[in-house]
């Protein structure tokens, strides 16, 4: 698959609905089964969460998301299993054969996400999940996981993103990410979409998709947070569920838990009606604590302590800081930064350059931007800071544990994701040059 390029020719439905159906998916049958999650930030952590409560619920849950962090095999998930390589490659040899007769057919090439994605569905299909969240790549109004159809769909928050290809305004962005619903559905909306609800409601209306939003049908209250856990007041609909406890760092993370535990019940009202409610609290309960996902706020070393962030795009980026503001603290932090080169590195720089004393920038070896360029930004915009230069990604692991440990300080890792990723590779003792990113 990797052989692939990034993407395909032009929009890919026709060719992918082709693909589908040389596959034998029953796609029908995935619609009443699945759940899609679209969004600029929090994807991945609502759709983790939402797994968890679907394996919690004793349902074989299958989940896929975009992008790995270290292995390609992360993005398949059932019950929290990734593929194994055998059955990788087996899938993979079945799709490529698949890809090249439509592609022969059609004249138009395939893209590594839409290959990836067609081998989730026949592989949750093959392995008969009952409940499947499918995290899109991007957008919704022309993704691939719009095939599925999925009646119970997020979108988690909307930020400036993929601007060429999904328009240069909210309105247009949240609008795009919208249509991965199916007429007659419904639409968990995540709270930083409140302000565009007038845009949405308007939207939704001709297709008779039902718009729910974080903070208003969905309520939520009494939130507490200490190091290792927080915990929040659940309300929707006739469902109140009090003192619910997530693991994942960050208040960000209370918008995805409850956007996970709406999407739930809404799904479990459209495709099992009749299930009994204390056995629905009990799955949402124990899958919002349970739940697992790397790389936000994640704690990757205590010596010198470091926590990384994958957030990518600027309001990510001010959100994870001010949650590891209020969890850890302020002071005492060296920042590496890196910014990959196709994003606005002055707004990542404007997210991050005045809270910190000590800046190193860096760039990562996939599409990694000029650090130069960025320590220039990062000085412009807090004069008063000690900004490195550091080259590789190496270069800025070695200097940034150095100093902390002469100091007593603390590392954070922000700016993108496989700035992030790179680092904690580094962490692990692996090569962060043989990552294998798209």
């Amino acid at each position: 698959m990797f052989d692939l390029p990034k993407f395909g020719d032009g929009i890919c439905l026709a060719r992918m609905a082709e693909l589908l159906e040389r596959l034998c998916i029953d796609r029908a049958r995935l619609q009443e089964r699945s759940l899609a999650i679209t969004g600029s930030n929090g994807k991945g952590s609502t759709a983790a969460f939402c797994a968890a409560i679907g394996h919690a619920f004793g349902l074989r849950t299958g989940l896929f998301t975009s992008p790995h962090l270290f292995h390609v095999n992360e993005r398949f998930q059932i019950d929290g299993v990734p593929i194994s390589d055998h059955e990788l490659d087996e899938l993979s040899d079945r799709i490529a054969t698949a890809i090249t007769a439509v592609s022969d057919k059609r004249g138009e090439r395939f893209g590594a996400f839409e290959a990836m994605f067609a081998l989730a569905c026949l592989y949750f299909e093959e392995r008969d999940c009952e409940f499947v969240v499918f995290e899109a790549g991007i957008g919704g109004r022309y993704d691939p996981v719009r095939l599925v159809g999925s009646y119970i769909t997020t979108v988690t928050s909307v930020d400036y993103e993929h601007v060429e290809l999904l328009g240069n305004s909210l309105e247009l962005i949240v609008s795009d990410k919208s249509d991965a619903c199916a007429a007659g559905g419904t639409i968990i909306y995540g709270e930083n979409c409140r302000a565009l609800r007038p845009h949405l409601m308007e939207y939704n209306r001709n297709r008779k998709v039902e718009s729910l939003f974080v903070r208003d049908e969905i309520r939520i209250g009494g939130e507490s947070a200490a190091t290792d856990r927080q915990r929040f007041d659940f309300a929707f609909g006739a469902h109140d569920f009090r003192a619910m406890e997530v693991a994942l760092a960050g208040s960000f993370q209370l918008n995805n838990a409850a956007i996970a535990a709406a999407l739930f019940l809404r799904w479990t009202e459209r495709a099992r009606p009749g299930e009994p409610a204390v056995g629905i609290e009990s799955a949402v309960r124990n899958g919002l604590r349970e739940a697992r996902w790397p790389g936000r706020l994640e704690v990757i070393s205590q010596d010198p302590f470091t926590v990384i962030d994958v957030g990518h795009t600027p309001d990510g980026i001010r959100q994870a800081l001010a949650s590891l503001q209020q969890i850890y603290g302020k002071q005492n932090w060296i920042l590496v930064a890196g910014v990959s080169f196709d994003k606005n590195t002055a707004e990542v720089a404007a997210a991050l350059a005045m809270e910190f004393d000590t800046i190193i920038c860096t760039a990562a070896h996939h599409k990694g931007g000029d650090p130069a360029a960025l320590a220039a930004t990062m000085h412009r915009i807090n004069p008063h800071a000690h900004v490195e230069i550091a080259a590789t990604i190496e270069q800025a692991f070695s200097a940034s544990k150095a100093l902390a440990q002469s100091r007593h300080s603390r590392i954070y890792v922000a700016g993108g994701l496989f700035t992030a990723i790179e680092f904690a590779a580094l962490v692990r003792g692996l090569e962060a040059t043989t990552l294998p990113f798209l």
